[in-house]
């Protein structure tokens, strides 16, 4: 017997033993236990993810959901994958204060964003939360809508242009630029259009954002090992350092002013910090009045800040496109939700001043429940993933230990069984009568359970604001149709080509 038939004996045999190991592992046991995908020996079934463009990665999971209409399974490198799409997997998933750890893929981020609230656990997840709470108070939230009502009113005069001209927008760059702009003001208390630095810092965070999915696209990239070999990662680390030293900068400026007005860190309350300080408040003071107790160092707020603005501006630009989007095709809603504004704007008329109040957005209940149907239909986080920390018991099937367990937020919000008709747009299926038996995990736009999203009244006060603003002065009129949209992979929910609307001028 050659060398070489000694080399390949031993090959398959470490093949098969390797097979065997996966045969009779504790995953692929309890994969048996659901639907999915023909798994092949070793491969499992990476070959269903290899070779996919971000359209059709996208698509993927919609033909699972539709096939297999249960939370299904695939195997990757022997690692147990499941994807929930409806309620009853998804509650004791989310509801559990012991799977919190993130998945995998969140891993990604750390170059980014550090390990900070987004991607942290254990202990460390929980004292970030107990830091961050107090940012997003509810008696923080008036100081924010100041905010937001002055970045509207540059966003109506920007609309105003287009609308003259008659001519189709592309909402994206301009939703971006407003989110951007309003999470850089309230997170760290600078209006990013007075820095010179401005255009490169979001050309810098758009590029950072589009590396971040090259990798998510790629796992094998996944491995510290490849990124680096590849080359990726130092492409990566150039695009972070401007931005890390302009979070840093900033923090520092912020830092100096916050020690002149609290001088005696002694005497801080958390009051002082709704109301007392001297320029306005930024979530970027908390974390400060935390680093002064020695509860948080540096690059903790670094992580925190990066954070906020990862997390604080894409997400909410999304909402905003997908909103008018809808808004534009059913006109009759468009009009209802008008009229609730001009309701409100009357009533304003007797009262000091006329930009609308928190309470005033507060009693925009018909806007609630369109924000609530469109973030059903277009999710502006249409997945997320946790690692299951223990064997646990799913109803009748167990999952074990290290299994990764995702909802796919976007096909749960698709269950026929609870939205019937599930791709046609209808606010009223959020009137008190027809969510009263629905369980509150069916939809989940924000997550839910412990780990749901620390900023979801900022964000529904933000909404509410630019909605209000826009449809005050315009009508949205339709331009892409809801039918040719091509939805492609990425951290948040992308459409392949712009949507485009027209914006036409009310007459006063």
């Amino acid at each position: 017997m050659d060398i070489l038939t000694v080399i390949l004996l031993l090959i398959v045999f470490l093949l098969v033993v390797c097979e065997l190991r996966v045969q009779f592992s504790a995953a692929y046991r309890a994969g048996k236990k659901f639907p999915g995908p023909k798994a092949l020996p070793l491969l499992g079934n990476a070959h269903n993810l290899l070779f996919n463009d971000q359209r059709r990665t996208f698509q993927l999971p919609r033909r699972w959901a539709a096939k297999y209409g249960d939370t299904y399974r695939i195997l990757v490198r022997g690692l147990l994958n499941l994807n929930a799409i409806q309620a009853k997997d998804v509650e004791p998933l989310l509801s559990s204060p012991k799977h919190i750890d993130k998945g995998v893929i969140y891993s990604i981020l750390h170059s980014f964003l550090g390990i900070g609230l987004l991607n942290s656990t254990g202990t460390k997840w929980q004292h970030r939360r107990r830091i961050l709470t107090p940012a997003f108070h509810f008696n923080i939230l008036p100081s924010f809508l100041i905010t937001f009502q002055e970045e509207c009113r540059v966003l109506v005069a920007q609309l105003e242009q287009y609308a003259d001209k008659g001519a189709p927008v592309a909402l994206q760059p301009i939703a971006t630029k407003f989110t951007l702009n309003t999470i850089c003001e309230t997170a760290m208390g600078i209006k990013l259009d007075s820095m010179t630095m401005a255009n490169e810092y979001r050309g810098k965070i758009e590029a950072i954002g589009t590396m971040l999915l090259q990798r998510l696209m790629n796992p094998w990239l996944f491995e510290e090992f490849n990124y680096k070999l590849s080359g990726l990662q130092a492409k990566l680390c150039k695009l972070l350092q401007p931005v890390h030293a302009f979070t840093r900068s900033i923090i520092q400026q912020r830092r100096e002013q916050f020690h002149q007005n609290i001088r005696n860190i002694g005497d801080f309350s958390e009051e002082n910090i709704y109301t007392n300080l001297k320029q306005r408040y930024a979530m970027l003071d908390t974390l400060l009045a935390a680093e002064a107790k020695q509860q948080i160092d540096e690059d903790g707020i670094r992580e925190e800040v990066d954070t906020f603005m990862f997390e604080g501006h894409d997400t909410t630009s999304a909402a905003i496109i997908f909103t008018l989007l809808l808004l534009a095709h059913n006109p009759e809603v468009q009009q209802r939700l008008y009229e609730e504004l001009q309701q409100i704007a009357v009533s304003r008329s007797d009262a000091d001043g006329t930009e609308f109040t928190q309470r005033d957005y507060n009693e925009l209940k018909y806007m609630d429940m369109v924000l609530k149907e469109s973030l059903r239909l277009y999710p502006p986080v249409p997945f997320i993933s946790r690692n299951i920390a223990e064997d646990t018991m799913f109803g009748e099937r167990l999952v074990p230990k290290d299994t990764l367990f995702n909802v796919h937020i976007f096909d749960l919000h698709r269950d026929p069984a609870v939205f019937p008709d599930p791709e046609r747009f209808d606010p009223d299926r959020f009137l008190p009568e027809n969510i009263a038996d629905r369980s509150p995990y069916a939809y989940v736009p924000f997550s839910a359970g412990p780990r749901n999203c620390i900023g979801q009244r900022f964000a529904i006060l933000e909404l509410k604001a630019v909605l209000g603003a826009i449809l005050m002065n315009f009508r949205v009129l339709p331009v892409t149709k809801r039918e040719d949209l091509i939805f492609v992979a990425d951290l948040i929910l992308r459409t392949k080509d712009p949507i485009l609307v027209k914006f036409e001028r009310r007459q006063r």
